[in-house]
């Protein structure tokens, strides 16, 4: 395999805060460097139920999980043992349940938080966390500068053919802050500038890059259910693949098959979806 895609989901950012608040985001969409497409959570539009649909390709009431309390070794194909399965080399850095759902479940503190594995038929470089003690007053999230760095870390060192990385502050402060607010706007700003200089540095190195989030998030900032701020983000591709017209809605069982599509990656025929690029 040699093509090369990065995914960078940013969790729980609804569609009016991207386009209002990603200024760099949004000048490569004036620039033509990129396009922009709204994207809809699947439901419930809860983070892991909507983390196990990015990658299998399947709706909740196929895979099974119902919501974070609910998180097992999926039994789906799904874009890390597709794209081993096609060649390629994998990596990840993100928030423990992603590590229960593709490699190991349950998730073990000191043999799980960073592997190496290179016959891994799943994640073969995995860096994660688990934010223990998570609560209203406590975010327990690690700086979104330091994961973009770790991740290009292991892009460079490894030659990840996919590299996936989700972060949880900006669905933290969500929760605490609710959307509409002068605290959201600010780490929405500061999210944009920590995570802009990492898009040409990874361009640059031969990565197509995806920026989107697993769901959005409420006027009281909630989500799970259905109604176009809890389930509709935007999703930025950066790379050379035509996609639909900007006013097209994507589904989100629309993203493994595309993501498995630009790879050349052999889709299975659990993924009913079409890809969105072409």
């Amino acid at each position: 395999m040699d093509r090369k895609l990065i995914l960078i989901i940013l969790d729980g950012v609804p569609w009016r805060n991207w386009r209002r608040l990603f200024g760099n985001l949004e000048g490569w969409v004036d620039s033509g460097d990129a396009q922009v497409w709204k994207i809809r959570a699947v439901l419930p539009s809860i983070s892991a139920s909507c983390y196990a649909s990015i990658h299998t390709g399947v709706s909740p009431a196929v895979h099974g999980c119902t919501g974070n309390g609910n998180v097992f070794r999926l039994s789906q194909p799904d874009v890390f043992s597709q794209v081993r399965a096609g060649g390629g080399t994998t990596g990840a850095v993100a928030h423990s349940f992603w590590s229960e759902f593709f490699n190991r479940h349950p998730f073990d503190y000191v043999r799980d938080i960073e592997y190496d594995e290179p016959d891994s038929d799943t994640i073969n470089h995995g860096r994660f966390h688990t934010m223990t003690g998570y609560g209203q007053n406590n975010q327990m999230t690690p700086s979104d500068v330091d994961l973009f760095a770790t991740l290009t870390n292991l892009s460079l060192r490894f030659g990840l053919n996919y590299a996936m990385l989700h972060t949880c502050t900006l669905d933290s402060m969500g929760h605490r802050f609710f959307h509409e607010c002068q605290e959201m706007d600010h780490a929405c700003v500061v999210m944009d500038e920590m995570l802009a200089p990492f898009i040409p540095k990874w361009r640059a190195a031969g990565y197509e890059v995806i920026v989107t989030a697993d769901h959005g998030q409420d006027e009281r900032g909630h989500h799970g259910g259905r109604s176009d701020l809890q389930q509709d983000a935007a999703l930025y591709y950066f790379g050379p693949a035509k996609g639909p017209s900007k006013d097209t809605l994507i589904d989100q069982l629309q993203l493994a098959p595309t993501i498995l599509s630009r790879l050349g990656a052999p889709i299975p025929d659990t993924m009913k979806a079409k890809s969105f690029l072409r």
